[in-house]
């Protein structure tokens, strides 16, 4: 029984109960506290540029191990990765340093970090906090040599989640009952797909009608409009958000570690689907163990289709 187990849990020769985190900003240790409560992993490797800011993260957390499952939390270099099952790159830089932007910045260490991770490990599944998430995904990819199943941008799921919140809040029901997806990409030109919202199962016009509310296509769309702007938002008074990033990191990988066959928005590369071919968008995916098992191809009308032809235009080519 007890060989089954870790059958189970091996997936080419790496192991789903272990995970290594890359970066301790504020995001990356969010991520790790929220991890760490979980009970899922043996294992979580905080790396960090600076090993010692690494350390310290590490040893607080394990702190409030005696209050948790038993687990090791440690700091570690590129070699502890080399039995990973899940990798989170969440490398956290400022808005300018050495006059060079955020993206460029996000570009050189996840393109080292990538290329540091291959000496060690080429079967882990890879997830991408670092934005721009669609565009550093698609350059992971193309730089890991890794199948696309197995490289995983956070995508909408955070933003998909606000709009639930919001038209919950609106219609006074539980969000979750809403059942709506935003796709495109996480940022300003993210897109609410409204044609196949619903409550339940009952079309949200007709919701909105029977509980008296009334379709308000503009009162949905200034909700759509707080959701896009609430991470600037929070942003512009804390510096960045990361609770809510973390929950949403924390719903992938549990998406991964249950084998859940889960629908999340993760960003993921568009094979065909809408006509569009090698890029990375936010789309509805069947995520489980071992990774994106399907991109699915929802309905959409001729406006949002609109929109997300126009987003992957924008996308098309990869942060260089």
């Amino acid at each position: 029984m007890e060989r089954k187990l870790r059958f189970d849990l091996r997936i080419g020769g790496c192991d789903i109960r272990k995970c290594g985190i890359l970066g301790c900003g504020r995001i990356g240790t969010t991520v790790a506290y929220t991890l760490m409560q979980t009970g899922w992993f043996s294992d979580l490797v905080l790396i960090d540029p600076d090993y010692r800011v690494a350390e310290i993260e590490a040893a607080d957390m394990a702190h409030a191990l005696p209050f948790h499952t038993p687990m090791d939390i440690y700091a570690g270099d590129y070699a502890d990765l080399s039995d990973c099952g899940l990798i989170i790159l969440a490398p956290e830089v400022g808005q300018e340093y050495g006059g060079e932007d955020r993206s460029v910045q996000c570009v050189k260490q996840l393109r080292t970090a990538t290329g540091n991770i291959l000496l060690y490990n080429q079967n882990a599944i890879l997830i991408n906090v670092c934005e721009p998430v669609e565009e550093l995904s698609h350059m992971i990819y193309r730089t890991s040599g890794y199948p696309a199943s197995r490289v995983i941008g956070i995508g909408t799921v955070l933003e998909t989640a606000r709009l639930k919140q919001m038209v919950g809040r609106y219609l006074g029901v539980d969000s979750r009952n809403v059942h709506s997806f935003i796709i495109g990409e996480h940022g300003e030109n993210e897109i609410p797909v409204w044609s196949s919202a619903n409550v339940s199962g009952v079309d949200l016009s007709h919701y909105c009608d029977s509980c008296g509310r009334g379709y308000d296509k503009a009162m949905l769309d200034g909700l759509f409009r707080d959701v896009r702007d609430s991470a600037c938002r929070i942003a512009g008074t804390k510096g960045a958000g990361y609770y809510a990033i973390a929950e949403s990191v924390k719903r992938i990988v549990s998406a991964i570690v249950r084998d859940e066959h889960t629908i999340l928005t993760v960003s993921a590369l568009a094979e065909g689907h809408y006509g569009l071919e090698d890029v990375y968008l936010s789309l509805p995916c069947i995520v489980s163990r071992g990774g994106v098992k399907r991109v699915l191809e929802i309905p959409l009308d001729e406006d949002e289709e609109t929109r997300l032809r126009r987003a992957a235009k924008r996308l098309k080519e990869p942060v260089r």
